[in-house]
């Protein structure tokens, strides 16, 4: 039997403990923003449960996600499946640490603000901040947020795990959208469909020179549905957060994070991961065989913190990849 659930309750911030680090969610999106959205409008949006139920089917079935009087059937029901992926991730942190984990959003399912401040930071020594909020929902951190941050990362052992979201279609030539959509093949995701605005406008104010660009296909492994191993570069790997992680999860469309400057010497790729060349795609069209899947920016100049990219959906139970991924969870937990 599960605990019994609290929602809509006042945090209660942690006490600090030498050795146990603090982590906290926070989540960059409006939720009412999001749920609220025109079933009619094609891109830019989250699916409704009722899309989702159809393209996976018979996987949502059950009645706990089918029954429209168990579980929300618009955008909502799908918003709802990220909290319930999101806790193994906590489950397992929560047993290396001894600490809840918080999850936080910008704009919550009671229409309650809250921007990136101390109240989100002050207990907090691994912060997760993922950019799922989608184009058009004026989701953009405001300079006391960026400078909360920075100063978040100026204390010493802090770590600032950043999840810009994929992005795909920005181009405006439709007939390349297509290219790409096709290339993911996720029926759920339409033609356009572009997150992480605030977190992208957070990293420039930071001055992280990364940007997250659309969303590939992973290769698998031959005749198999399973996501191919990660590239790691262990060398560069100086906390040992790959140490026994071979694969990521499979996911249909994940970001490459380019690094943008070209004498970003602070800016280390730890893993790319090989992509699927079978399925056409102006990111391998230009001679790119492989995307960048986590940078590590290690504490220098004024920031006593670090810093790693790294997509949500590697902290999501929803794709699989359960052994190598909850290694990478631990190695995160009790990093030193």
């Amino acid at each position: 039997m599960q605990p019994g659930r609290i929602y809509n309750q006042v945090h209660v911030p942690r006490k600090y403990a030498a050795g146990r680090r603090r982590f906290s969610i926070y989540i960059s999106w409006s939720y009412p923003a999001e749920a609220n959205k025109d079933l009619t409008q094609l891109d830019n949006r989250f699916s409704s449960m009722t899309e989702v139920r159809r393209v996976g089917w018979p996987v949502f079935e059950a009645p706990e996600y089918a029954n429209p009087l168990r579980f929300q059937q618009g955008i909502a029901g799908s918003l709802e499946l990220f909290f319930r992926a999101w806790l193994p991730f906590q489950n397992v942190v929560t047993a290396s640490t001894n600490h809840s984990i918080p999850v936080y959003q910008r704009v919550d399912q009671a229409g309650y603000q809250l921007p990136l401040d101390e109240r989100v930071l002050g207990d907090t020594d691994t912060l997760m901040l993922w950019g799922l909020d989608s184009m058009g929902t004026a989701q953009e951190p405001s300079t006391a947020e960026i400078d909360a941050v920075r100063q978040f990362l100026e204390r010493e052992g802090t770590c600032l795990v950043l999840g810009p979201h994929h992005d795909v279609g920005a181009s405006d030539d439709l007939k390349v959208r297509d290219v790409e959509y096709h290339h993911h093949g996720d029926a759920l995701v339409p033609r356009q469909q572009r997150f992480g605005i605030y977190v992208r406008a957070l990293m420039k104010g930071l001055g992280i020179p990364v940007e997250a660009r659309y969303g590939l296909r992973p290769a698998t492994v031959k005749g198999t549905n399973q996501i191919g191993p990660l590239t790691i570069n262990p060398d560069l790997d100086q906390r040992g957060y790959l140490t026994g992680v071979t694969t990521f999860t499979f996911h249909m469309h994940l970001p490459h994070y380019a690094v943008t400057s070209p004498t970003a010497s602070d800016v280390h790729v730890l893993a790319t991961q090989p992509m699927d060349l079978t399925r056409p795609h102006p990111f391998s069209a230009a001679g790119d065989r492989e995307f960048n899947s986590l940078l590590w920016m290690p504490p220098g100049g004024k920031r006593g913190g670090e810093v790693l990219v790294c997509d949500s959906t590697t902290f999501s139970s929803l794709f699989g990849g359960a052994e190598s991924i909850e290694r990478f969870w631990k190695n995160l937990a009790t990093a030193k």
